[in-house]
């Protein structure tokens, strides 16, 4: 029984040895254990109309506040926030979108399902070593390892659309069985993902898709620019006002009377 014992113990105290050096070991080489840290995300920024289901209603998500899993935020048309969870990685929303922070929270590495709207995600690497996530929509499955890129979800029909600005992506259709290996996005290229379609032939990034980054960033300049005092939505009015058509203050809109004769010439001419 005493040897037994003995062989316990010691496999017990290697455990709780192996345990305690982890996180030494991890950090002397820049890396961070998945299985311990915050499972939360925080908003760094927000602006707008962005809120949090909880208890079957709304609530403001402020800059600060912290996202549990599970927790779903939905954004209105001037709804913008940026999250970052504990190894660096965010994730942006934009306006009239609704996503899902770690639905799976069995699994840390699927980090948030996009149901509508656009998201854009970017994956910090760990030490230079590949991250391992997933994004999840109702058509696709996007595994990341250390990029930045954007998801967009049609409200008709559910189209994903999935564009890589830097790095690399592989793209699984979540609905249909697989018909090969996943498609593998780079820098520059784009997918679309239909709902009842294989997975489309990936192409390159179109001067549309350029124009919508520029105008992505043109509108966080503008959501960013600090509120006049008095009211309004910022420094940029969102509509000319229209100039009145009744003319001056106690115009009645008839046609005005001709101008008067000219005086008559002097006497001697």
């Amino acid at each position: 029984m005493y040897p037994v014992l003995h062989h316990r113990l010691v496999l017990a105290s290697a455990a709780l040895l192996l345990v305690a050096l982890a996180p030494v070991v991890c950090a002397q080489n820049g890396l961070q254990m998945p299985w311990v840290g915050d499972t939360a995300a925080k908003a760094v920024e927000v602006q707008g109309n962005v809120n949090m289901i909880r208890g079957g209603g709304l609530w403001a998500v402020s800059m600060g506040d912290t996202i549990q899993v599970r927790q779903i935020i939905v954004t209105g048309p001037d709804g913008y926030a940026s999250f970052q969870v504990s190894d660096g990685s965010t994730f942006e929303v934009f306006p009239n979108s609704r996503v899902t922070f770690r639905a799976n929270p069995g699994n840390l590495r699927d980090l948030v399902d996009v149901w509508l709207g656009r998201i854009r995600v970017h994956i910090q690497k760990l030490g230079g070593q590949p991250n391992p996530n997933r994004v999840h929509t109702p058509t696709a499955v996007i595994s990341v390892r250390g990029t930045t890129f954007d998801i967009s979800v049609d409200d008709d029909d559910e189209t994903t659309h999935v564009a890589v600005e830097e790095g690399q992506v592989a793209v699984e259709h979540r609905l249909m069985p697989r018909d090969g290996d996943p498609k593998i996005l780079n820098g520059g290229d784009e997918l679309v993902v239909y709902r009842n379609s294989p997975l489309s032939a990936s192409r390159r990034l179109d001067k549309g898709r350029v124009m919508q980054y520029v105008a992505d960033a043109i509108w966080q300049i503008l959501v960013r620019t600090p509120r006049l005092p008095g009211g309004g939505t910022g420094g940029v009015p969102t509509s000319v006002p229209t100039p009145p058509t009744g003319g001056l203050p106690g115009d009645t809109g008839a046609t005005p009377p001709p101008p008067p004769p000219p005086p008559p010439p002097p006497p001697g001419n």
